[in-house]
């Protein structure tokens, strides 16, 4: 998820915890999060009950609405409309963890929009770069 308004470091861990509680009481189990200064990567367990976009809408609108209660830094927050979920194997599970844990320092030597290229592409998946930033 990339955000329009960034979020200052002072924040990331209460804004984690809130996620968390976010995922748990719509039934995922949370196992990673972590920011860079444009997005978020969450590792989570999806819920059952819900579909993924509802999952996401809920961890979306609930988060926005809770940060905009930390200061005049927050009065405009918004998260992107749109989003990315990548299912990982349980023998990936380390490795994106890893990945997550560390993404401050990747992200210093590759930009967010630019890896999401390199995985789709490497992938082969298909997108229109017109939908990918808005």
């Amino acid at each position: 998820m990339t955000l329009i308004s960034y979020i200052k470091s002072n924040v990331e861990n209460e804004l984690f915890a809130y996620i968390g509680g976010v995922i748990r009481d719509n039934g995922g189990i949370l196992m990673k999060i972590n920011a860079a200064p444009d997005h978020i990567h969450i590792l989570s367990t999806l819920p059952k009950n819900i579909s993924q976009s509802k999952f996401l809408e809920e961890i979306k609108r609930n988060s926005s609405r809770w940060i905009k209660t930390k200061g005049k830094n927050y009065t405009k927050f918004a998260w992107q409309r749109g989003y990315g979920i990548f299912s990982v194997s349980s023998s990936g599970l380390n490795s994106i963890s890893n990945y997550i844990q560390n993404q401050k320092k990747h992200h210093q030597k590759i930009s967010f929009k630019e890896e999401l290229i390199c995985l789709l592409k490497e992938f082969g998946i298909d997108y229109d770069e017109k939908y990918l930033w808005d």
